[in-house]
């Protein structure tokens, strides 16, 4: 079968068929709009970056345990092009996946996937609940409570941000300014201004 470019639009859909957990979508949401952030400060395609953040976790809702091995399959079975299923794999590297980014994008992808979560869950013990009033600052005092946001794996972030040639501290800033965004649309708004 010919592969096809996929649309946003046919991402979400996809998406929408094996995701119907709000704070899985709410994080599809945030990793897109960081991708799409990210892809303007590397000059890349928006678009293509944007998607491959919003179905990275395709499976993760219905698959956990297969997670990485199960998109593979779907979007092979969807006629998905190999680049894209390649990058969207590549952000289980060293976890779920034996495929390492290489491209930019799959560096991005790696670091910001981990750093979301811990960047919402700062923005959500803040007073306002807002991602929209929130420096980086509040996020790296958070950065040394192993069981704050215990999910989000700090080592994978220090290790994806190496890999892209970028200080944390600028990934975490860039990540929060991405995730503003669409701070409505991921429960992050509050009541910031």
């Amino acid at each position: 079968m010919e592969s096809f470019t996929p649309t946003r639009e046919q991402a979400w859909q996809l998406l929408l068929r094996f995701n119907q957990n709000e704070s899985l979508i709410r994080h599809a949401l945030s990793v897109e709009a960081v991708m799409r952030h990210f892809s303007g400060i590397f000059h890349e395609d928006i678009e293509k970056w944007g998607i491959i953040g919003l179905i990275h976790d395709l499976d993760y809702e219905k698959y956990p345990e297969q997670h990485c091995t199960m998109t593979k399959k779907i979007l092979e079975d969807e006629t998905w092009p190999a680049g894209y299923i390649r990058s969207v794999i590549s952000h289980g590297w060293g976890i779920c996946s034996d495929v390492e980014p290489v491209h930019i994008m799959e560096k991005v992808l790696f670091t910001i996937d981990e750093l979301t979560g811990l960047v919402a869950a700062s923005a959500l013990v803040r007073p306002t609940k807002s991602i929209l009033d929130m420096e980086a600052r509040s996020v790296k005092k958070k950065w040394k409570l192993q069981h704050f946001a215990a999910g989000a794996n700090r080592e994978v972030i220090e290790k994806g941000a190496a890999m892209m040639g970028k200080d944390l501290d600028f990934v975490i800033e860039e990540t929060i300014l991405g995730m503003r965004k669409v701070a409505e649309a991921v429960g992050l708004k509050g009541t910031a201004e």
